[in-house]
């Protein structure tokens, strides 16, 4: 072997020691979610029109949830408890890519796009919706570790009534609102046991969303398609 082929040899070798697989380039940390748990149901707007957008959201081309593997199993534990009830649970949004939240922002800075005002936003200015917290430049979603889910009956697919619908930009949302029934209140404390037991947080003003405590990539924003 010559000298220079041992130079090249030896400087892949340095380079291949030197390079780290980086996690926001690949899904292996990440559990497509109907894998994991059969029987879940999806919901998933944000492939669809039927969302507050108002159109397929970039980043969406296919109607799957994923989560970090960690999240993913912990959601598991809250299927079987559920499933013993008969009972089981619908995914709207998990894992949600960088770009999709950048184009939720182009949204929100179009002051003439309120397509959608009257069934997600009806009590609120447009220009208000980054000021409540509805969108941001930054999503927990983007770390793969949050969802957004309810509870429904296994045999109908009906879910429970919890008072607002998903996504729906207003204080009825708040998780401990007073604007909804004992009933519907129950349901979304039903829901919030059951995630806080299983180690999610709860974000207090959309009922729906849940943060699993100790995600493994809270500094990293995803950025690759669902599809």
């Amino acid at each position: 072997m010559t000298l220079r082929s041992l130079t090249i040899l030896l400087s892949i070798a340095f380079l291949t020691s030197c390079t780290t697989t980086k996690p926001e380039h690949e899904k292996t940390h990440f559990t497509e979610l109907k894998t994991l748990l059969p029987n879940l149901k999806y919901d998933i707007r944000y492939n669809t029109n039927n969302n507050f957008v108002g159109s397929r959201i970039n980043g969406y081309n296919a109607s799957k949830a994923y989560l970090t593997n960690e999240a993913a199993a912990a959601l598991k534990n809250v299927q079987a408890d559920l499933n013993a009830e008969g009972l089981g649970l619908k995914i709207y949004d998990a894992y949600r890519p960088q770009r999709a939240v950048d184009h939720f922002v182009r949204w929100g800075q179009d002051p003439d796009d309120t397509l959608t005002k009257s069934t997600y936003y009806p009590d609120i200015d447009k220009d208000s919706v980054f000021a409540y917290g509805y969108v941001a430049k930054q999503s927990s979603h983007t770390r793969g570790s949050t969802v957004d889910l309810t509870i429904i009956h296994l045999t109908t697919g009906e879910e429970l009534d919890m008072g607002s619908p998903w996504d729906f930009f207003g204080a009825i949302s708040n998780h401990d609102s007073p604007l909804i029934t004992p009933d519907q209140t129950a349901n979304r404390n039903k829901l919030r046991k059951l995630m806080l037991k299983h180690d999610f947080k709860e974000y207090p003003q959309e009922w729906w969303h849940y943060t699993l405590k100790d995600e493994p990539y809270p500094d990293t924003y995803f950025n690759w398609v669902i599809e």
